[in-house]
């Protein structure tokens, strides 16, 4: 699915217009987006919980040579569905 797929259906169930729809998604990832930068967890109940975690530096392999290279550490959105979901996709 794709972004515009995902507005069309906000805007199908809300009873928006499609522009509305697109506001709507943008203003939700925007906050989003803030929420993980500023507190690192975001629990949306029934949902799931986004998580920030950082992962530490580790050695891989570059798949064209094959030489070892250093993978820097850094930060990683890990996205862990609540009880409803999963029952829901079962």
């Amino acid at each position: 699915m794709t972004k515009a797929n995902l507005v069309d259906k906000i805007a199908a169930k809300a009873g928006l217009t499609k522009v509305a729809g697109e506001k709507a998604l943008n203003a939700f990832l925007a906050s989003v987006t803030e929420v993980l930068m500023k507190e690192g967890r975001l629990n949306l109940t029934g949902f799931g919980t986004f998580v920030v975690e950082k992962r530490q530096a580790r050695k891989g392999r570059n798949p064209r040579t094959g030489a070892v290279i250093t993978i820097p550490a850094g930060k990683v959105v890990k996205f862990r569905p609540g009880r409803k979901l999963k029952e829901t996709i079962k």
